[in-house]
């Protein structure tokens, strides 16, 4: 996990609803609430990332569709 420029806008956001539990509990609970959901958004990001980064692999044919392995479409050079 490393901070990327969007990140400003998830804190902005996160701090704004920790604003929004202030009134009806502790503060401290409001900032552990902020920080759980900070770190959950992050790390549901970046698995999901890895995860299509795996899927995508090399790239994507611009014909089919299909991931390219070993610089070729398996589903287009196939027919050739």
């Amino acid at each position: 996990m490393y901070f990327e420029k969007r990140d400003v806008v998830l804190i902005a956001g996160i701090i704004l609803v920790m604003i929004g539990l202030i009134p009806f509990m502790a503060p401290v609970y409001a900032v552990t609430i902020g920080l759980l959901l900070y770190f959950g958004i992050k790390v549901y990001v970046g698995r999901k990332r890895s995860m299509i980064e795996k899927e995508v692999g090399e790239g994507v044919c611009m014909e089919c569709g299909f991931t390219i392995v070993d610089k070729k479409c398996p589903n287009c050079d196939a027919e050739k």
